[in-house]
């Protein structure tokens, strides 16, 4: 059986291993988590180029048709959705007008949730417990929205911290 002090040794490693690996996830998360979004962007985007590539691309483009009343068919939404989702990886990956990106990907989650109200009956197989591979695929988005909200939380210079300010002063004055 360990000695208390054996325990109180293993805490303190333990203790510095978990500050070290906290303090890499804030300073890399927020850099990690805006390109694999973008990369997600960019794929998706990038394949819907291709008529039929996308196993969204049949869904996006009848979301498009009813919701501007059958003014722009899949050969202008097709496209517009290819670009609008490429452009959005894009500044992702490179952190460039993430304002502006941003805007574009709020703009973009709200039509891929639109799919719930125009056609409900292929977003749910049972409703509301059993969603369909479409519907599994829109609700994926949920984590991409909240993604866009953490990311859009630092464009005004915030950033992730390791501690709470109050924690980092009380460790400096007990190491004092």
């Amino acid at each position: 059986m360990p000695s208390p002090s054996q325990n109180s040794d293993l805490r303190d490693r333990f203790d510095r291993v978990d500050r070290s690996i906290t303090s890499w996830m804030a300073r890399h998360g927020l850099t990690i988590l805006r390109i694999s979004v973008g990369v997600v962007f960019l794929w998706f985007g990038a394949i819907k180029f291709v008529p039929g590539l996308s196993p969204a691309d049949e869904l996006a483009t009848r979301t498009v048709a009813a919701m501007t009343f059958d003014v722009v068919g899949p050969g202008l939404s097709r496209p517009g959705v290819a670009l609008l989702e490429t452009l959005i990886g894009l500044g992702l990956l490179a952190g460039v007008w993430l304002r502006a990106v941003l805007l574009l990907l709020a703009f973009q989650m709200l039509g891929t949730l639109m799919p719930v109200v125009l056609f409900p009956g292929e977003v749910w197989r049972v409703f509301p417990v059993a969603l369909t591979m479409e519907g599994q695929y829109i609700a994926k988005n949920a984590v991409v929205i909240a993604a866009g909200i953490v990311i859009g939380a630092t464009v005004r210079g915030g950033q992730l911290t390791a501690e709470p300010p109050e924690l980092r002063a009380h460790k400096r004055d007990a190491d004092a």
